[in-house]
């Protein structure tokens, strides 16, 4: 009954739900019209029998014989009076058993079940509600961006066009609201004016929209919006939008600087103030078969090992931790003891043979336009000759064909990078290539987090998400020098050291063996000491930069709650 007030609403104010209402009240006019004249017509006949009966006997007799009831009670005798009985009865057909029900759902029922969905979908937020992220549109990035602001306790809202999307999605337990995207008043009831980012995951054409509608109504708010075209850019920030990220090309460069070959061994995937944190596979380097101890990163380098991804699965180092041929080492410190690692584990030789790309999508075409910036030569393998077009060094055929696969060099390539937008396809192709070649270096893109873990036991040694890198991207525009996240679940975060701490070392705090999260900076005052030694003691005032897993990040906040 709650929502009978909005449903009515509905009803009166949608343009054609009140066509509809007249149509069916003109219908509705027209059959007591017949039913009036029939009940006349009764009168007249029976009259020329030489029977008499009451008005109420005639309009009780027309509905029974149009209803086909037929109780018998009253009938002619007389053959014009059976015929006008029979009109009677086929009239009687017509309206009450096909004109009335159809025209009943068509201009009533159905109206009223969409007023009832509307009245659901079409809600106000919260008057609680504040500092929160509106999102317009829902695909992978979506998802996972939710995931990451349910998580830390960040208010968001869908907005969808499509209603029973949107029902579909709250069913689902998502804040999810329908309305117009380009409408102002849909953002007024999304309380834009208390809204913290818009951010807009549809097509170009939309986000433009989109984007343009929001900045009409605020000239603060930021907006953040997805392109697909380079041509868009320009457009989307003409528009209004703020920030304009190209997600599937930022995927390309990132999958491609992970590469084993000439320049840079080991990947910045992020930096937090003067810290630099990288991923450095140990894969051809003299590392592999030593020990944290035994390979002196840090006394060489000054670089702390924080991590080790074996298999898409994080590990905290240990001094006895193996390193081992697929282990991605991740290396926190400053640029300098960056540089000086590179040069401590060698360059790469380069190879004269070319990385294979298999798929020459936006994703594919990033990591190549990559790949030639550092002077690696690569060869493309697309199956879709509007796709391949006359971009260079592309083989057409189907990447699943072994043929097609040795024509573009599968048996000499370093490295072959499996960027297709279908993670079931990656995951074949990288099941395949690994048969094919056990000791080259598989980089795949995985659309999904889900899907992460099966690329890794399928034989990939660096998969990135695309929805991960975007969210992660987006997550971070919300908290600066608060909270950052890097690949695959890692978090760096900055909190104040409590009263518990003071006095102790880190060696004596024993932060991460309780919670499973490595100290990478301590900051007092304006200094900051990157890579601490571990018998520095904690004192009052003192701010601790950490980094590890989402897990052992809430595992640190119970343990030392911020107050």
């Amino acid at each position: 009954m709650k929502f009978l007030p909005s449903q009515l609403m509905y009803l009166l104010q949608d343009r054609r739900a009140r066509r509809n209402i007249r149509l069916l009240s003109r219908f509705v006019f027209i059959l007591l019209g017949v039913i009036a004249l029939y009940s006349v017509l009764f009168h007249f006949f029976m009259q020329m029998e030489g029977q008499d009966h009451s008005w109420a006997t005639g309009v009780y007799w027309t509905l029974t014989v149009m209803s086909t009831l037929g109780f018998g009670d009253i009938i002619f005798h007389g053959d014009i009076g059976r015929i006008f009985s029979i009109v009677v009865l086929i009239s009687g057909i017509v309206f009450l058993l096909v004109m009335l029900p159809f025209t009943f759902i068509q201009f009533f029922y159905a109206p009223w079940l969409e007023a009832q969905t509307q009245s659901r979908a079409m809600q106000k937020l919260p008057d609680e509600i504040e500092d929160h992220v509106i999102i317009v549109g829902f695909e992978p990035v979506a998802t996972s961006f939710i995931e990451r602001l349910v998580k830390y306790g960040r208010a968001y809202v869908l907005l969808l066009s499509d209603v029973n999307q949107a029902l579909a999605l709250r069913d689902q337990g998502y804040k999810a609201l329908a309305g117009d995207p380009d409408d102002p008043e849909t953002y007024r009831r999304l309380k834009i004016d208390k809204a913290c980012m818009v951010l807009a995951l549809t097509d170009d054409m939309k986000n433009t929209n989109v984007a343009f509608t929001v900045r009409e109504l605020s000239k603060t708010i930021p907006i953040v919006v997805n392109a697909e075209n380079d041509a868009s850019v320009d457009i989307l920030r003409l528009a209004g939008a703020t920030q304009v990220f190209q997600f599937r090309k930022m995927l390309g460069g990132f999958l491609a600087r992970r590469i084993l070959g000439p320049g840079l061994q080991s990947a910045v995937i992020g930096r937090f103030e003067k810290l630099v944190i990288v991923e450095a596979p140990a894969m051809r380097t003299h590392l592999v078969g030593k020990t944290i101890l035994d390979c002196g990163i840090r006394q060489e380098t000054g670089l702390n090992v924080v991590g080790l991804w074996e298999r898409g699965v994080f590990n905290m180092p240990s001094p006895g931790s193996l390193i081992q041929s697929e282990t991605v080492l991740v290396l926190v410190g400053s640029m300098e003891q960056v540089m000086a690692y590179e040069d401590f584990v060698g360059k790469q030789p380069a190879s004269p043979d070319a990385v294979l790309i298999l798929g020459g999508g936006r994703v594919g075409q990033a990591a190549a336009a990559t790949l030639e910036a550092r002077g690696i030569q690569y060869s493309i393998v697309e199956k879709n000759t509007k796709v391949a077009g006359r971009k260079k060094n592309v083989v057409i055929g189907n990447a699943a064909d072994l043929e097609v696969l040795e024509e573009a060099g599968i048996r000499k390539a370093p490295s072959v990078f499996i960027t297709t937008h279908s993670d079931d396809v990656n995951i074949y192709l990288t099941l395949y290539c690994r048969k094919l070649r056990p000791d080259i270096q598989i980089i795949s893109r995985a659309t999904l987090d889900r899907n992460i873990g099966i690329l890794h036991t399928a034989g990939a040694d660096l998969v990135m998400s695309y929805a991960a890198l975007a969210s992660n991207t987006l997550f971070n525009l919300l908290s600066p020098g608060k909270v950052q996240m890097l690949t695959e679940g890692l978090n760096i975060f900055r909190v104040c050291s409590q009263k518990k701490l003071w006095g102790k070392s880190l060696i004596q705090s024993e932060i991460r063996k309780d919670t499973g999260c490595s100290v990478i900076a301590m900051v007092q005052g304006d200094l900051m000491d990157i890579n601490p030694d571990p018998m520095k003691i904690i004192e009052r005032g003192t701010e601790l930069i950490l980094m590890g897993t989402a897990e052992a990040e809430s595992l640190f906040m119970r343990r030392y709650p911020e107050k």
